[in-house]
């Protein structure tokens, strides 16, 4: 069964860096797209930044020039350099994958606070 594996959240100072890591297991061939959402307490879930089998990224504005998001070595993992971070970036981060179906990971909690 396809499982989606994410790490690297935690409690991290204004001005610091998190990198997020997400494994996908189980998906039948190569992943179409893979990448990142977040959702603030009492907001909806809004793109963070998501790349395609062949390599095009694409990222939320709030983000842009901030985070980076980039393919593993191993297939079907994806990281998410998180850069200059600050309390508005607090929220449960999910990883998601197609393979073509959706695939959602159990989240992970960034919190941005002094």
């Amino acid at each position: 069964q396809v499982q989606l594996v994410e790490s690297g959240g935690g409690l991290v100072q204004p001005g610091g860096s998190l990198r997020l890591s997400c494994a996908a297991s189980g998906i039948l061939s190569r992943f179409y797209v893979m990448g990142w959402y977040r959702q603030a307490t009492g907001k909806q879930r809004e793109l963070v930044a998501t790349i395609t089998s062949g390599g095009t990224t694409n990222y939320g504005d709030s983000v842009k020039g901030r985070f980076t998001i980039y393919k593993g070595n191993v297939t079907n993992t994806v990281f998410l350099q998180m850069n200059n971070l600050n309390p508005e970036d607090t929220a449960d981060c999910y990883c998601r994958a197609q393979d073509p179906d959706y695939h959602w990971g159990q989240g992970t909690q960034v919190t941005v606070s002094s």
